[in-house]
């Protein structure tokens, strides 16, 4: 609260001047600036009761993957992250590229892993942000699935698909750049095959990111197994 100080009509100033200067001062309270809140699209995702409000490793994990998986959907990807940002508000927690790219960086399993934590709050600016850009990929989304599909009855390869075979090839190259394969747990990833696996299952969780309550079906698959 902000005190300002209110000069009072004294009907004793003609006679003390300098008395009535000190005493007939009064100390008023004036309304304070309203406080920074979040951004309104962050308080429509739960709270899960988790110890010191920091996301554990499989959250970041999967965040980071989503992402990727954006990236590897659409060739401007990065920069529409940031557009986004600014469209929902989100500047004040995800400022710049920079600051994008630490948050990010708190998944464990990137070459450049920071041992910075990502609070909830940071978590949900980076949900709202990856179903933002996911929405609007949603016919791309379904005819990519449904091609995939048609694909698997026909044993036919994903290289047979040019969309299909483009978005997967991004996908393998982001992630090899990004990662850690030399973590035992990603020897897995070394083999394209899997690598194309892990793909299509992230088309899969785009998908499920849209429509109406996506981004708090994503949200609250982070913490399967998380919470009590």
């Amino acid at each position: 609260m902000v005190m300002v100080k209110v000069r009072l009509a004294c009907p004793l100033a003609p006679i003390f001047p300098e008395r009535c200067q000190n005493e007939c001062n009064s100390v008023m309270p004036t309304n304070s600036p309203p406080t920074q809140s979040n951004p309104l699209i962050l308080s429509t995702l739960p709270e899960p009761p988790l110890r010191d409000s920091v996301c554990p490793r499989r959250t970041r994990w999967q965040i980071d993957l989503i992402l990727l998986a954006i990236e590897a959907l659409d060739l401007g990807g990065s920069q529409a992250m940031l557009a986004a940002s600014e469209q929902l508000e989100l500047r004040g927690i995800i400022k710049n590229r920079v600051s994008l790219w630490r948050l990010r960086n708190t998944n464990p399993f990137r070459r450049s892993h920071t041992r910075g934590s990502l609070s909830l709050t940071e978590a949900k600016a980076l949900v709202a942000i990856a179903c933002h850009l996911t929405r609007r990929q949603t016919i791309l989304l379904r005819q990519l699935l449904l091609d995939y599909e048609q694909l698997i009855r026909k044993q036919l390869p994903l290289e047979n698909h040019f969309r299909l075979s483009d978005y997967t090839e991004r996908f393998r190259v982001h992630f090899r750049s990004r990662m850690n394969l030399r973590r035992s747990s990603m020897a897995v990833y070394r083999e394209d095959d899997q690598l194309n696996r892990l793909a299509m299952k992230m088309l899969i969780q785009l998908l499920f990111c849209t429509g109406t309550y996506g981004m708090q079906r994503f949200w609250t698959s982070l913490f399967d197994g998380e919470v009590a």
